[in-house]
């Protein structure tokens, strides 16, 4: 199996929703996260195997929905719904979207970068330190998490989560 040698990430654009969907599900979020591209909001990018997404992230550019993360990160975007499809994981394509993302960031002038770990997700906390994020000093807060439901409803679950922070740096 190895890893992928060769995938291409860039911004979704709408009409590649099916394609999107065929292999990471989610329909209602990802239409929700292309109209929040249009509107400015943030970046959906996507991570492509030739035709097949196997993966995304959604950068975050509009002001933090948590007041702890407003209060001390002013203006700071956050990387969030890191997914890789699962038979792709560990072969390099969630750290080729982080990389992406933050190069991403720091071409628009952004020196700083943050998001949010699930206090139990032990292999995304050691991913994020392996590419340069520390625990920010004020603990763990309290967050939401919503899930896009089929139907188009969204479930609102409480989750803490870890804040980890990065200073961005051209490479």
């Amino acid at each position: 199996m190895g890893f992928v040698r060769s995938i291409d990430i860039r911004p979704a654009v709408r009409a590649e929703l099916p394609r999107i969907c065929r292999t990471l599900g989610q329909r209602p979020y990802f239409v929700d996260r292309l109209n929040a591209q249009a509107t400015g909001h943030g970046v959906l990018l996507v991570a492509w195997d030739r035709t097949e997404a196997v993966g995304d992230l959604y950068l975050w550019l509009a002001a933090a929905e948590e007041r702890e993360i407003r209060a001390h990160l002013p203006g700071v975007p956050l990387i969030t719904h890191l997914e890789v499809e699962a038979d792709r994981r560990n072969r390099g394509v969630g750290t080729a979207l982080m990389r992406h993302a933050e190069r991403h960031l720091w071409l628009d002038g952004l020196k700083q970068v943050a998001l949010g770990v699930g206090l139990h997700n032990e292999a995304a906390r050691r991913l994020y330190v392996r590419l340069g994020y520390v625990e920010w000093p004020h603990g763990p807060i309290d967050t939401t998490e919503v899930l896009f439901r089929a139907d188009g409803t969204r479930e609102h679950r409480p989750e803490t989560c870890r804040i980890m922070v990065k200073q961005l740096a051209s490479e």
